[in-house]
């Protein structure tokens, strides 16, 4: 009985210590999105406020910032930017299309 008890004990030792130790995981998500804190609007002036076709350099700064115009929209002090004839204006010349939040 004790060589039985000496046997499984010792069966048992070998499969904790033969198992890997537990690793633990975490899956990181970084955002691809710039920070939405601020309209950047290089390149865009004057024709913003010409109403006229924007500069390539314009409409560049424009689409890097397309991931955040509905969080501009709901910012209460970029609403007013975000929401103006300007801006459908220069996204609808630079073919972004105005987001529907």
């Amino acid at each position: 009985m004790k060589s039985t008890t000496l046997l499984v004990f010792i069966a048992f030792v070998v499969v904790l210590v033969s198992s890997p130790p537990q690793i633990e995981s975490r899956v990181v998500v970084e955002s691809t999105k710039p920070p939405c804190t601020t309209i950047d609007l290089t390149g865009c002036w004057p024709e913003l406020f010409d109403k006229t076709k924007p500069s390539a350099q314009c409409c560049g700064t424009l689409k890097a910032q397309q991931p955040c115009y509905c969080d501009f929209i709901k910012n209460p002090t970029l609403r007013k930017f975000a929401t103006s004839p300007e801006a459908h204006l220069a996204l609808g010349f630079c073919g972004i299309p105005f987001p529907t939040c």
